[in-house]
This record gives C-alpha cells, sequence and structure tokens, in this order.
C-alpha cells in the first residue's frame, strides 16, 4: 500500500499482480484519458499519459483498450466527462487515509466512498495535515552487485547522482528500492534510471505519510478489509494511508 513501508508490501505490487481486480481496466482507463485530456495523446511529450500507459500494460490491458482511452481523452471518441475527487479520512484503528478518485458522477462516487469509511467504522475528516505530496518512484529486484545491463558501478556514486538527479531519499530494502524526489523532479529522475537501464515498477505523484502510524494484528486484518473495498471500487483510482505494516 501507499505510505511505503516495506517495499514487498506496498499496494503496488499488489494492484499489478492482482489479476482477479477486474476494477483496474476501469481505474487505468480513467487515469489514460484525465492525462490525455490535460496535457495531449502523445506519451512521448505527455509525462503524465506514459506513466499511465505504463500501468495499464503492467496490468496486460489490450492496446486497443489503451488507444481508445487516449481518444477519449483528446477527444476523438465521445465518452463521460471523468474528473478527480480527493476524499481525506479516518479509517479502521482510527487509521488515515487520503483516497483519489475518478469519476463521471461526482453525487455516486461521495455517496459510496462515504459508505466505505462508515462500515469499516470511520469517517471523513481532515488528514491531510499528516502528508506531504511526492513523486514516488518504486525498483523491484533492485541488487548490487547490480545485475547484468544496469550501468552502475559503485552504490554509493550511485546515489548520490540520484540524488543529483532531484532524489530526496532514498531507502533500500528487501526486494526492492524506493526513491522520494519533489513532484517537479519525479520525471528528471526517472529519466535517469532508465539511462542507467533501470526499470521501475511505478513512478507517482504520491500523499506520503509524515508521521507512520504501527497496528496490531487484528487491526492489520480491519485495515486490509477496508483497503479490499477500496480496491474494488471502480471509482477509486489511488489511495494513500499512514499506516505501517
Amino acid at each position: 500500500m501507499s505510505g511505503h513501508s516495506k517495499w514487498a508490501t506496498t499496494k503496488r505490487a499488489k494492484a499489478i499482480v492482482d489479476a482477479k481486480k477486474g476494477a483496474i481496466f476501469t481505474k487505468v482507463s480513467n487515469l489514460i484519458t484525465m492525462a490525455a485530456r490535460e496535457k495531449g495523446g502523445d506519451p512521448s511529450t505527455n509525462f503524465t499519459l506514459r506513466i499511465a500507459v505504463e500501468k495499464a500494460r503492467a496490468a496486460n490491458m489490450p492496446k486497443d483498450n489503451i488507444e481508445r482511452a487516449i481518444k477519449r481523452g483528446t477527444g476523438e471518441l465521445a465518452g463521460a466527462s471523468i474528473e478527480e475527487l480527493i476524499y481525506e479520512g479516518l479509517g479502521p484503528a482510527k487509521s488515515q487515509f487520503i483516497v483519489k478518485c475518478l469519476t463521471d458522477n461526482k453525487n455516486r462516487t461521495a455517496s459510496t466512498v462515504r459508505h466505505i469509511f462508515s462500515k469499516a467504522g470511520g469517517s471523513f475528516g481532515a488528514v491531510g495535515w499528516n502528508f506531504q505530496i511526492k513523486g514516488v518512484l518504486l525498483i523491484s529486484n533492485f541488487q548490487f552487485p547490480p545485475i547484468r545491463g544496469h550501468a552502475i558501478s559503485n552504490m554509493e556514486e550511485f546515489e548520490l547522482e540520484l540524488i543529483d538527479a532531484g532524489a530526496d531519499d532514498v531507502t533500500r530494502e528487501d526486494g526492492g528500492m524506493t526513491i522520494l524526489t519533489k513532484p517537479e523532479d519525479l520525471q528528471k529522475v526517472k529519466n535517469f534510471l532508465e539511462s542507467k537501464n533501470i526499470a521501475t515498477q511505478s513512478a507517482e505523484i504520491e500523499y506520503v505519510a509524515k508521521d507512520k502510524m504501527s497496528i496490531s494484528d487484528e487491526e492489520k486484518i480491519q485495515i486490509e478489509k477496508f483497503i479490499d473495498e477500496l480496491e474494488d471500487n471502480e471509482d477509486v483510482s489511488d489511495y494513500f494511508t499512514n499506516v505501517d505494516i
């Protein structure tokens, strides 16, 4: 999940590999449409669209679906108007969540997301004070010495180069690496990694919690059930939490 505890437990990994989540195509399609509408339909010049298309490919979305979503965004195909909504609230065990939605029906989405919170014993409420907006890049299976093809000779030197490229923080964990940047430096850092032949699992603008919350095993079960409800909802495009699992 977002919030960045151990890399292996990040929500990104789950979202990509969990094929049974049928809502993912709708979520990613909406991301593509929004990105194309805001900055054009060419991924080579629209970084946000490029990231959305990469996410679609990682989810095995058919090429035709991707192209249709782009054309809806550029106005070449008719479609309902999509808008972004952001909700803040307390989930199970007073956990903090920021939920980002893409929807063609604001009233439906507000009612549904509020119901998900209330059913879990939570409610809408201001929690944004505990989050900061960051560029977040996740790299899976990162090893040093590097695997063949990575243009890296020294890990310390590599981390210094990352900082020069715009990284604010670099965390190595079991199974991967998390890199935080200022939002405006996300594209620069991703381009730098690509110059080193390093693929990113994801590269997105996220709400990162300043202070994390530890939970018990019982609370973890409750929060995971709440997260499943969010992931199953087609209007919910992303979510961020202060929970440290």
